[in-house]
């Protein structure tokens, strides 16, 4: 995969991971094998695995291969894998864009915004999607059309909290289940991989960005989507929850005219490679400033 920074720098590589999840996703028996790993219950056991204290041992092969900056967290010794994977970085590690006219990315991630049509449809690598079976919500789809999905694709190796992107009321979180494929861009050439996936999503309604759907989606062995509240006025920059174990993705669709997207993002997208963001930084604005 090949993705650019912010200042334009061609980024990425197709490594090791990728060419195991082409063999599992791009033939007959790996594909057989994926439909046993994909299932919640193979999740939630390798889940159980990596909080024990045993798993400790993977982490500073992790560590090493992943080039991880553990200075950046609030410890650095942790009682299991997944203590590790969800580690809290230091209160400074991240500096959140407290501008309310600015639109903020809600995690670390590689970046590609889609818009959606009149038929509330839109593409990720050629492959259809539609906001009504990715909510299972027909009236809810609705309010998104000619709107935009912003997909934000979290790696392994990324910090996997996230926040929220501006100060709002904040409503109940809706769980719709599903299996636990990996978000690699590769599945996606074989599977509709967001409208399966495990996900859960809430409304955010603002002020200068109108209202935000939010949508965590769960991954291969990711058992757990953490989410911090139910329904509630809730702050920029403030931590919404985070994930176990795994890559994952975070779905923002927002409404027709709300936000304008920074060019270099969009430009990215259209050239087919993600953008590299972090959290908090600026990566759009509202639409009429």
């Amino acid at each position: 995969m090949q993705y650019r920074d912010r200042d334009g720098n061609l980024k990425g590589k197709n490594d090791f991971q990728d060419k195991i999840l082409k063999g599992l996703y791009g033939s007959t028996v790996g594909r057989v094998l994926v439909k046993c790993l994909t299932v919640p219950f193979v999740s939630k056991f390798g889940g159980k695995i990596l909080d024990s204290s045993f798993s400790r041992v993977l982490i500073f092969p992790f560590v090493k291969l992943n080039h991880i900056d553990l200075s950046l967290c609030e410890k650095s010794k942790f009682e299991s894998y997944n203590a590790f994977f969800k580690r809290k970085f230091k209160a400074d590690a991240r500096k959140i864009n407290m501008d309310e006219n600015i639109f903020i990315s809600p995690c670390d991630a590689k970046l590609t915004v889609y818009p959606i049509s009149s038929q509330s449809r839109f593409y990720i690598k050629h492959t259809p999607y539609t906001v009504e079976e990715l909510l299972k919500n027909t009236a809810l789809a609705k309010r998104y059309e000619e709107g935009y999905a912003w997909i934000f694709r979290l790696s392994v190796e990324d910090y996997h909290r996230y926040c929220y992107v501006a100060e709002g009321k904040k409503s109940k979180n809706i769980k719709i289940r599903g299996v636990f494929h990996t978000v690699n861009p590769v599945a996606n050439d074989v599977y509709p991989i967001y409208k399966e996936n495990t996900r859960e999503y809430s409304l955010l309604k603002t002020e200068n960005f109108g209202t935000i759907l939010v949508m965590e989606v769960g991954a291969l062995l990711v058992g757990k989507i953490e989410n911090h509240h139910e329904e509630g006025d809730v702050r920029r920059g403030e931590e919404k929850g985070n994930f176990a174990f795994g890559g994952s993705t975070i779905i923002l669709l927002t409404q027709k005219d709300k936000v304008k997207i920074d060019q270099d993002i969009l430009k990215n997208t259209e050239c087919s490679y993600e953008t590299v963001v972090k959290m908090g930084e600026r990566i759009g604005v509202r639409n009429d400033v």
